[in-house]
């Protein structure tokens, strides 16, 4: 009687069999199904070698899901030892129409409903978190009566044209445009709605930002016309609305959520800024501004609240010498939240571009993390 020999799986499909059982975490997916494993290899001696290609430099569950790869290949006997790199291939809001080049994957406004809420402070450091993880970012100011972020990244160069574009400032990684480039420092902007409609224009329309994974978006505080402009002018991936715990503020910030949702932008959430204070000697925490208004923002809304970011000196300093907190003092807790507040907005963009119907790899740039 012959016996039919039973054909085993070579070694690559042993291995892609067990990262089947790897969830991704964003999109409740097996990685392998997804198509994020690229050029796996598997030697004689049984090491095993592959990238894992993220939908965003700046993943919230990176290290999950490297450990998760880890455990799954462990349990095969023929596996002697693994070693995963990351690339990231960031997915991009691919709505036709608006102002901006087709280079611009992603917009990301930061916005307040009222003044003095530290949103400038938030938008920097967002565009600079994303930025040191590994993305292409750009950071445009459309606060066109009191632009802040030269100071606060420190510098006054002066754009330069080329064929007929305004070619971005690059600072401490991110290509950056404001106003306050274009005027003098002490200059008053005096300009009537009319002629700031046009500024704003201009600037989403003539600068060459390039290839550029995020554009952090700095609005004026309220609900006027630079938000309608810029609502009408292009395709808004998504909206971050800041706020502090007081009752004042939470009243205005109500009012631009509901902005937002009437110009069809997707909200993200609420960033709740000065949101305690701890001290540093002996680690008693205090509210200063009053408990909970985020998150009760959040409720009354029906949206998220993102990070809690607490008050502290280290993000005061850092606007004020141009160095802003994740650059300057990465260890500090602000800067903590903050790079948390990135991770946060990145995957949540990932999952709404992953909802639309195109291809998960869009495009072959692929960034090596």
């Amino acid at each position: 009687m012959e016996i039919e020999s039973i054909t085993q799986p070579n070694p690559v499909q042993q291995v892609l069999s067990a990262l089947h059982r790897v969830e991704e975490p964003l999109f409740k997916a097996d990685i392998v199904s997804l198509e994020m494993i690229r050029n796996l290899q598997v030697d004689e001696a049984g090491r095993v070698n592959f990238m894992i290609v993220l939908p965003t430099p700046a993943h919230p569950y990176k290290a999950k899901i490297r450990k998760a790869c880890e455990e799954a290949l462990q349990q095969l006997p023929l596996v002697s030892d693994v070693e995963i790199s990351f690339g990231a291939d960031v997915l991009s809001d691919r709505r036709n129409g608006g102002l901006l080049a087709k280079t611009v994957r992603n917009t990301i406004a930061v916005a307040s409903g009222k003044g003095g809420v530290g949103k400038s402070t938030v938008a920097a450091n967002l565009a600079l978190a994303l930025s040191r993880q590994g993305a292409h970012v750009g950071l445009l100011d459309l606060d066109i009566y009191g632009p802040s972020m030269p100071i606060m990244l420190g510098t006054q160069q002066i754009p330069r044209a080329r064929e007929g574009q305004i070619m971005p400032v690059r600072q401490h990684g991110v290509k950056v445009m404001s106003m306050g480039f274009l005027v003098e420092e002490e200059a008053p902007v005096i300009w009537r709605g009319p002629m700031m409609h046009q500024a704003i224009q201009q600037l989403l329309r003539d600068v060459a930002w390039g290839d550029v994974d995020y554009l952090v978006i700095d609005l004026p505080p309220g609900t006027g016309d630079a938000q309608i402009t810029l609502g009408q002018s292009t395709p808004i991936s998504g909206a971050v609305m800041v706020t502090t715990p007081q009752d004042v503020a939470l009243a205005d910030v109500v009012k631009g959520i509901a902005m937002f949702k009437d110009l069809n932008v997707p909200v993200l959430g609420v960033v709740e800024n000065m949101s305690y204070y701890q001290c540093p000697t002996c680690g008693e925490i205090s509210y200063l501004f009053g408990q909970g208004g985020g998150q009760k923002v959040s409720e009354r809304m029906g949206i998220d609240l993102l990070a809690q970011i607490p008050l502290d000196a280290a993000a005061r300093e850092g606007g004020d010498t141009g160095q802003p907190v994740v650059i300057g003092r990465p260890d500090s807790p602000a800067a903590m939240a903050l790079f948390t507040l990135s991770q946060v907005v990145a995957g949540r963009l990932a999952v709404i571009n992953r909802q639309k119907p195109v291809p998960f790899v869009t495009d072959p740039l692929l960034k090596i993390i």
